[in-house]
């Protein structure tokens, strides 16, 4: 482990590799990426992470991106109990999720999967418009985009997960501490002169 790596990253550094596939499953599904970014622990700050989580997003086959696109549900719809899309699509008012998903089913005919835009920060005004402006896309050039979009999404998440880690491991010591007798606390005392 990378002791001068930031908390949540050591933290992320330490665990084992199956814990670390799950953790990165949750933020991006493609089984490749994911190998290939736990694959780089261990990381001494969160920059070497998101770059080498770049490096696996521009290695992503059409395959491996089809993967990680089947895991986002539509824009204007995030999946029940999925905080992490619940949270990234908050932009979207109730006016412009019809719309949205109407939209996003014409995109899914014709592209073959779901409009994904990383939409943190993004209200559903602009959502729309991209949506509206991508649809007419060609399957190479929205290819493009959809990698660009998902490496967005990535970092973000990445970015959180280590916060995440970071604040639960302050929360653990801070419990640990709670539990812990005040003497086992306290720093050892010198010998006396006659304890030696």
């Amino acid at each position: 482990m990378t002791s001068s790596a930031p908390p949540g990253l050591a933290r992320f550094n330490a665990v084992d590799d199956r814990d670390a596939a799950a953790m990165l499953r949750e933020v991006c599904a493609s089984r490749v990426w994911g190998a290939a970014v736990a694959a780089g622990r261990p990381y001494a700050t969160v920059g070497e992470l998101l770059d080498a989580a770049d490096a696996a997003m521009a290695g992503l086959t059409a395959a491996d991106l089809a993967e990680a696109m089947a895991a986002h549900p539509p824009i204007g719809r995030p999946a029940p109990g999925d905080a992490a899309s619940a949270r990234e699509q908050r932009g979207v008012r109730d006016a412009e999720r019809a719309e949205l998903l109407e939209l996003n089913l014409a995109y899914q005919e014709r592209h073959g999967h779901v409009f994904l835009i990383c939409a943190t920060g993004r209200t559903g005004e602009e959502m729309l418009a991209a949506l509206r402006e991508r649809i007419h896309h060609d399957a190479d050039t929205e290819r493009d985009i959809v990698r660009t979009e998902l490496g967005k999404i990535n970092r973000i998440r990445l970015t959180r997960l280590t916060e995440t880690l970071a604040e639960t491991r302050a929360e653990t010591l801070t419990e640990t501490r709670a539990e812990t007798p005040a003497e086992t606390l306290e720093a050892p005392r010198a010998p006396a002169e006659g304890e030696r």
